[in-house]
């Protein structure tokens, strides 16, 4: 990444976890968002007259366009920095989520949802471009996995906190509320907000320059083979949690038998094992020197989460909230892809490459919103009683074959942790 003339500040620091706190509020604020949508759809549904399968692409077309920009996110981070990409970016999702409240139309929702994955797009990869450039790079995977963590334990509060206000207020008005936060937020980033030491466009003056930059990076890191095995891997499972998360968790509990309130608790409790499992999973796989073995483990402990989700008899709220903490505890594997590919890239391209799985993880992510909501309309026409359990494992078998093969792929893929660093660590 290019440097400006000036000493760089020590690593760590104050100032290190200022900038970082705020690229961390910024996720939290639009994955507050998006999981909280999973809690207001139907209320969205019902006031804006939407079908089910409008329900569902609204979430969809968030990702799509969130992927697509995706790509862009991560070069733009290692050419501009995180002040010059997050600010622009903290305004547009202010906007969207302004405009979701306001909306009186379905395609005014959908243009809410453009606006806010335009400017989430850049969120993610820039909170772990902020702990990579200020805590060092050797940190990045731990780092990295704070920034989820961060974003799921504060997601499953949301849902609870969403389920609890939208008893005494309008949908409307929380989100208007939401909008306020972010005009909040933006302020105190062009206060606070800053790179370790300025960042200039390396060896690229004006647009199209820059431009042929990026591009001749996205090549440069699309040309290793083992980032697109680790983006499969994490897309597959991300994308899962994706759908679980944010539209059909909550459907599926109340297909087990528990009350709206209580399935939307339950359903959170999938964010929560997310967040646990985040703390862990990074730090274990950088003391365990190893990305494959945890990435195996955490994929063997969603397929048998999510089984007796769908195929076991109902055993109550605690064992349906256990099943959902325990697959997003697994589901943290995803992070590991992240690692895997920056393990295989030079560290000027690392933002890049967090940008390609990030990519690819929300565009698996739409399409897994999105079929199962599908599926419903096939096996209604095909007898399926509607909210049967039945229907649902019908519905829910995209997901479950996703998770298969993302264990396959962990299976065969090779080792990726540098033998370099690992050799340091024991000496």
């Amino acid at each position: 990444m290019g440097t400006g003339a000036g000493q760089r500040p020590p690593l760590g620091g104050w100032r290190a976890w200022g900038a970082w706190l705020i690229g961390v509020a910024f996720v939290v604020y639009y994955f507050s968002f998006q999981t909280g949508y999973s809690i207001v759809n139907a209320r969205v549904q019902e006031d804006v007259g939407l079908s089910v399968a409008q329900v569902g692409f609204i979430a969809a077309l968030y990702t799509w366009v969130f992927a697509i920009f995706q790509f862009l996110a991560g070069p733009l981070l290692d050419r501009l920095g995180a002040r010059k990409v997050l600010l622009p970016a903290i305004i547009l999702v202010t906007i969207g989520i302004f405009l979701f409240a306001r909306a009186q139309s379905f395609s005014m929702l959908l243009l809410s949802q453009v606006f806010i994955a335009l400017g989430a797009c850049t969120g993610f990869v820039g909170a772990g471009y902020i702990g990579g450039t200020w805590f060092g790079w050797a940190k990045f995977s731990l780092m990295f996995g704070l920034v989820q963590f961060s974003a799921s334990l504060f997601s499953a509060f949301n849902q609870n906190l969403l389920t609890r206000a939208l008893e005494s207020w309008p949908w409307r008005e929380l989100f208007t509320m939401a909008a306020g936060f972010g005009l909040a937020l933006l302020i105190i980033a062009v206060l606070r907000l800053r790179d370790p030491v300025p960042v200039e466009i390396a060896g690229a003056r004006g647009v199209r320059p820059f431009l042929r930059s990026v591009i001749r990076a996205l090549r440069k890191v699309g040309a290793v083979p083992m980032v697109w095995v680790a983006s499969a891997f994490g897309a597959l499972c991300f994308g899962v949690m994706l759908a679980l998360g944010v539209v059909w968790g909550p459907k599926l509990m109340m297909v087990r038998g528990l009350e709206p309130a209580t399935a939307n608790l339950a359903a959170s409790f999938l964010w929560l094992g997310l967040a646990a499992g985040c703390f862990i999973t990074p730090w274990l796989s950088d003391c365990l020197q190893r990305r494959k073995l945890p990435t195996i483990v955490g994929i063997v402990i969603q397929l048998f989460a999510l089984t007796l989700i769908l195929f076991a008899p109902p055993m109550g709220a605690a064992a349906d909230m256990c099943l959902c903490f325990a697959f997003g505890f697994g589901n943290s594997a995803h992070m590991l892809a992240f690692s895997a590919a920056s393990d295989v890239v030079e560290p000027e391209n690392i933002g890049t490459s967090a940008a390609i799985v990030n990519g690819v993880m929300f565009i698996v992510g739409g399409i897994m919103i999105s079929r199962p909501g599908m599926r419903i309309g096939l096996g209604q026409a095909e007898g399926l009683v509607p909210a049967s359990a039945e229907l649902a494992q019908f519905a829910a078998r995209p997901l479950l074959l996703a998770i298969v093969i993302a264990l396959l792929i962990a299976l065969f893929m090779r080792e990726t942790y540098p033998k370099m660093r690992a050799l340091h660590a024991v000496e």
